[in-house]
Formats: structure tokens, sequence, C-alpha cells
């Protein structure tokens, strides 16, 4: 999963920032306003977290500018305003959650979790695909009673799969998903490794990530389709 962190305060951004990467997550930090449009024009998100006090506008106006945009990702505020006028102000504009500086960071996780989950129609936070249970908060996935050793790269490739469950996830999306910028990688044979590894401990149950040619990958459980 892929975050856009925009927040001016260097140590509380350096703070999240590590806590969310620990977790499997890819961030990328935005310190102002401007480049927190560059980020959203260019790279597509499960979630924003946003900070208001920016140095150069409002984060209210980042928000405005992306919800006219069209793009309907999760944002998630992070403020320390705490009038209720000013969280309703900010959830009229389109905010999906409001969480008020000092930010706890499980909770912070918690709620980032929840908004990847709401944003594709899921309640539970443990994904089911067959006999693949995959908790989301405690950070595992078992195929029956038998826990998968994954690597934290491996892990978020088959949340990302799995939250997408039966849909075609683009090989560019899971590298946007699993990579940042800075990670010096083949575009092509990063992705590939990944569910190369992901089939291979996958094998023997009825889980399958199928390969849709010319288009990406779909993970589900007819073991009759093409892989």
């Amino acid at each position: 999963m892929r975050l856009l962190l925009v927040e001016d305060n260097h140590p509380l951004a350096d703070v999240i920032c590590r806590a969310l990467q620990q977790s499997g997550y890819v961030i990328d930090w935005a310190q102002n306003a401007r480049e927190a449009d560059s980020w959203i024009a260019v790279q597509n998100y499960d979630v924003v977290l946003l900070d208001l006090g920016l140095p150069d506008t409002d984060g209210a106006e980042v928000l405005r500018r992306l919800r006219a945009s069209g793009k309907h990702v999760p944002v998630l505020i992070l403020s320390a305003r705490e009038a209720v006028d000013e969280r309703v102000r900010l959830l009229d504009l389109g905010a999906d959650d409001y969480v008020v500086k000092p930010i706890a960071l499980n909770e912070l996780e918690a709620r980032v979790r929840s908004l990847v989950r709401r944003s594709h129609g899921i309640a539970d936070p443990v994904l089911i695909i067959g006999a693949l249970h995959l908790d989301t908060v405690g950070h595992r996935a078992l195929v029956g009673d038998r826990p998968l050793e994954l690597s934290s790269r491996e892990l978020a490739a088959l949340e990302y799969l799995a939250v997408r469950a039966r849909r075609i996830v683009t090989k560019e999306q899971l590298l946007q998903a699993l990579y940042g910028w800075h990670d010096d990688v083949n575009s092509v044979n990063a992705v590939e490794k990944v569910i190369s590894r992901l089939r291979t401990k996958l094998e023997g149950s009825e889980v399958i990530i199928r390969t849709v040619r010319g288009l990406g990958y779909s993970l589900g459980t007819d073991e009759n389709q093409e892989t």
C-alpha cells in the first residue's frame, strides 16, 4: 500500500514514516501544499495523511483541489485543531477521517487500515479468499492452519492483491504499491519475482495468482484458470 504524508513538521513526519514503513507501507512525504499537489498529480495513493498547518497554504486547500480533480483517495486529516466546527468543515469538504494531534501511532495505523478497507467495501480486518486468511492487523497470513513465511514485501503484495481479490491489478500498480522512488528496482523483474515467490508459497492450496495477459494479475481460487 502506498501512502502520501503531507506534514511540515520534520521530527513528526520522520516518526510517522518510520512507523508506517515498518508495517509494510510505502510512504511519500510532502513538506508543503505545492509538493503535495505535485505528488497527487502523478501518483495513485491508497490514503493521503494531510496536515492542515502547512507553510504555504492551509491543508484544506489541498483537500479542496484534490476533490475538485475527481480523485476519490481516502484522506485522513492530521491536525492540532480540536474544534468540532473545524472537524465538521473538513469532513464536509471531503475528508474521510480526522485525528487530533498529538497522534498515537497505533491508532493512526488502525485508522489507515480502516480507510483502506472501507475504500474497497471491506469491513473485516481478516481477509478471506478460499483457504487464505490474511490478518491485516497482525500482519500474518495462513493457508488453512499453515502459516505462510512471507517477507514484508511479499506480505504487502499479497495484501494489495487480497484487498482487490478477483479484480485485475496491473504490474505498474503493484510496483507503485511496493516500492518507493528511491528503491533501485527494475519495474518488470521486481514485481515478477515477488509474484513468483508468492505463487511458490501458495502451492498446494486452492488460492492462485492468475496472470491476465497484457493486463496484470488477479488473486482468486479458481484452479482451472490459466496462471
